[in-house]
């Protein structure tokens, strides 16, 4: 990464993360950023994240940067374009972290500013949002999609990758209508299953509330994006809401099916729902991170009695073994253990499954 001067226009999850990452392996690389809550501009310089507060997109400091990266909701940073075009120095470029490109790059074309736009979105996140939730290993292994315009140079594509590179993701150059399909399915259609589920439940509950009481488990699993922010997804469902209309009539058509299975109490066909579900599921990498962080965590299995949370945290601790967090698992829908036990990474997790099991603990992943 040869780029010296860098600015963020927003700087929470992501922009930060980004910021954070850079700041890791290139710690003489000057940032810039501006962001409505000036409190965390504040903090972020504190932090060392970034050198310089901006004022404003109007900030003169601005015409000094190589790459200005949008990282502000999708529909604010179409609106962030005009503003930024007359203050870009020769060679420089603007970027944006958006999980829907057809739209901004719509305006891009409007603006006649394609040669100076080239599109990203670092695949990776949280159901937590803001810049206190950001950190410098959140892209670790992520893919970071980058979506050339028709006149984007391959410089500026090449530098875009060397970002991608230096703060440890996987940069992967794609064509901006194909990323729209592919995340209609694989990132937008889940939310909107999360939370149409959420609320199915939520509108089936009795007054005692049982319902919400017991779900645990894979109930948990499979709607834990339904925390995310409300604001984000009505704007990323709104600028690809073709691709994601397609792809939900899709998905209804196979709840139809599934429905018409059951009622014709067709058992091979359901048993075949859930094999090839399975077999499709079982060849997805465990590697890479999709749009929420990985889960590297298992749970033990131990007895409900003083001092047993501090022996464990005892033989961990004489490791080397940094935990993330650890808590009582009150539920043991899938036979897990009744401690569960999150790790920063693989290998961590790893090294702590192999002490447990010294001390012969009952582990399950």
């Amino acid at each position: 990464m040869t780029d010296s001067k860098l600015a963020f226009i927003g700087l929470g999850l992501i922009g930060g993360s980004i910021a954070r990452g850079i700041k890791r392996s290139h710690p003489h690389v000057t940032i810039m950023a501006y962001m409505r809550t000036r409190s965390k501009l504040e903090q972020a310089l504190s932090d060392g994240v970034i050198d310089v507060i901006l004022d404003g997109t109007e900030d003169p400091r601005l015409g000094e940067c190589d790459i200005i990266f949008l990282c502000t909701p999708v529909e604010y940073n179409a609106a962030y374009l005009s503003r930024l075009k007359p203050v870009l120095k020769p060679e420089a470029f603007i970027t944006d972290v958006g999980s829907t490109k057809t739209d901004i790059h719509r305006h891009v074309t409007d603006l006649q500013m394609e040669p100076v736009f080239v599109g990203g979105h670092p695949m990776a996140g949280s159901e937590k949002t803001g810049y206190e939730n950001s950190s410098d290993h959140l892209l670790e292994n992520a893919y970071y999609i980058i979506t050339p315009g028709a006149r984007s140079s391959q410089r500026n594509v090449n530098r875009l990758v060397a970002v991608a590179e230096a703060i440890g993701s996987i940069p992967i150059v794609l064509d901006y209508n194909r990323h729209d399909q592919i995340t209609a399915a694989i990132s937008h259609l889940p939310h909107i299953v999360a939370s149409s589920l959420v609320n199915l439940v939520k509108d089936h509950d009795d007054e005692d509330g049982l319902m919400k009481r017991l779900a645990a488990g894979g109930f948990k699993d499979i709607t834990r994006i339904a925390s995310s922010s409300p604001e984000m997804w009505e704007q990323i469902c709104m600028t690809n809401r073709e691709n994601l209309a397609c792809i939900l009539k899709s998905y209804i058509a196979c709840l139809g099916t599934a429905l018409d299975h059951l009622e014709h109490k067709d058992s091979r066909a359901v048993y075949s729902l859930f094999e090839t579900s399975r077999d499709y599921r079982n060849t997805f990498s465990e590697k890479s991170k999709g749009p929420i962080d990985p889960d590297y965590s298992f749970t033990v299995d131990i007895a409900d009695e003083v001092g047993a949370i501090s022996t464990i945290s005892v033989i961990l601790a004489a490791g080397g073994i940094s935990i993330k967090n650890i808590g009582i698992n009150h539920n043991r829908e899938h036979g897990e253990g009744a401690l569960r036990i999150a790790f920063y990474d693989q290998e961590t997790m790893e090294h702590a499954w192999k002490r447990l099991e010294k001390y012969r603990y009952e582990l399950v992943c």
